[in-house]
């Protein structure tokens, strides 16, 4: 080969390097979400667990930001309706008007998936979807992820209490699936879509079936945990995020991923011995650790969660976040991060965190509320280190068949006769009732549950901006329960 054309060649070679780091730096974030079921807040390793291996996530952590004051919902389908759209369970709008246990998704609600589609994502779910109808066999088949901005779905239409069903998009490809091939399997075809779709921005939701019982795990796993099957499962669910993590890396996307690691509430302590936190190998469900209660509760052990993220550098490596954060800020920040915006034409509940995200804690908004509903309850509200339990005697069926609690200890079966404040920063148990010394703190916080009251309801309304899509005679002046 003669000079100049060696040189032409070296040339073309710079250049078109170049032209491909100037495309990789424009473009937009690669986004993937892991959503374990009923894993409790002290089951990881990295959040205190001493039981439970989870190298994988703990390594995630020291590599990344671990939030310590995540937020999820109190139940499985409310969870992940507010992951989904970035708004409390309780706004959403559901098919005929109706607030079911588990929301079923009206189909003119805009999800994280449709927000990211519009921006040119290719978008695939893998696992429980459960936001079209709590069943594995009464589900709206209309209401699936590929009618809700998903480009791919392999997975279940809900939880396995007692089968699963699996899908590839519409179609039924298994009957009663061996359940302790779920999470491999997930991730087998998360890694898959993530490798064929690398070359575009892509938004993976991986919600995992497990620990939600059913438990099951494959035998590489099965019967090494000193916390028996439940521990099995937790590890095995390490492990694959532990293999998706690598595919990342392989695929040279780490500095393009955001990977995010978080449960969709607390344990089901219920299905442990005399309700206490999981410790026994006999014990079927998990740890909430230093937070009270559990699942289907308000109670921090309810509704506070592990959450881990990990991915470019700005993502500071070793941090801790103690910021009041949530699944319902996802929306907002993937779509910030991805150069779009939220839908306008409704309210969002969720913020743009990506201070957070990016280490820049000192710019959070100190005022910034969280609300704890149940069902269409709200039952408490945080601001800050204060937490305000509101009183409940004039309830009168908002919580609906939860009424006589039986899913969590029987001394957290508390109905509130006048406002409990307790201060979680000395108080994470939230055991001590400190209104009376701070009565400008409990009218605040009084003030900020009305406020919500107006704009979004309770149990004995229906808020200004409270969502329905389905034609009615006359707009509902309470939550039509189901």
């Amino acid at each position: 080969m003669n000079t100049s054309k060696t040189t032409l060649l070296v040339f073309f070679l710079i250049a078109s390097a170049s032209l491909t780091k100037a495309l990789a730096d424009d473009r937009p974030p690669n986004f993937v979400v892991i959503f374990a079921d009923d894993l409790g807040y002290a089951d990881l390793g990295c959040f205190g667990s001493t039981m439970i291996r989870t190298p994988r996530l703990d390594k995630m952590a020291r590599e990344g930001l671990k939030f310590t004051d995540f937020y999820a919902q109190s139940i499985c389908g409310p969870s992940r309706a507010a992951l989904m759209t970035g708004c409390y369970p309780m706004r959403v709008a559901e098919k005929k008007n109706i607030k079911n246990h588990h929301p079923v998704l009206h189909d003119k609600e805009v999800t994280i998936a449709e927000v990211l589609k519009a921006r040119g994502y290719r978008t695939g779910c893998f696992g429980k979807w459960d936001l079209a109808g709590h069943s594995q066999v009464g589900f709206v088949p209309e209401l699936l992820p590929t009618h809700q901005g998903f480009d791919y779905f392999y997975g279940t239409p809900s939880s396995n209490d007692s089968i699963v069903n699996l899908y590839r998009n519409e179609e039924l490809i298994e009957k009663k699936t061996d359940m302790a091939t779920l999470t491999k399997r997930y991730t087998d075809e998360a890694i898959a879509f993530m490798k064929e779709n690398r070359e575009n921005p892509f938004f993976v939701y991986l919600p995992h079936t497990m620990p939600h019982i059913l438990l099951d795990a494959t035998e590489e796993f099965k019967g090494k945990s000193k916390r028996g099957l439940y521990g099995d499962v937790v590890e095995e669910i390490d492990f694959n995020a532990g293999r998706l993590l690598d595919a990342v890396e392989e695929m040279g996307l780490r500095e393009h991923t955001y990977v995010l690691f978080t449960s969709d509430n607390g344990p089901w302590l219920s299905k442990n011995k005399d309700y206490a936190d999981g410790h026994l190998r006999g014990d079927r469900g998990g740890s909430a650790g230093p937070l009270r209660s559990a699942k289907v509760s308000t109670w921090e052990g309810g509704m506070r969660v592990p959450a881990i993220l990990w991915g470019p550098k700005a993502v500071p490596a070793g941090a801790s976040c103690d910021k009041i954060a949530s699944t319902l800020d996802l929306l907002p920040t993937f779509a910030a991060l991805a150069g779009g915006e939220p839908p306008s034409d409704r309210v969002i509940d969720g913020e743009d965190i990506t201070h957070l995200f990016h280490g820049r804690f000192g710019e959070a908004d100190e005022d910034k509320a969280f609300f704890y509903y149940f069902r269409v309850e709200l039952q408490a509200v945080r601001q800050g280190k204060w937490k305000l339990h509101l009183p409940g005697e004039q309830r009168d069926g908002g919580i609906g068949p939860y009424r006589d609690n039986r899913h969590i200890p029987p001394a957290d079966r508390v109905k509130f006769e006048k406002p409990f404040l307790v201060n979680l920063d000395s108080d994470l148990g939230e055991t001590t009732d400190v209104s009376d010394r701070h009565p400008e703190v409990v009218a605040r916080l009084l003030g900020l549950a009305e406020k919500m009251r107006d704009d979004l309801g309770d149990f004995d309304r229906v808020g200004k901006n409270m969502r329905f899509f389905d034609p009615a005679d006359e707009r509902p002046t309470k939550p039509q329960l189901k």
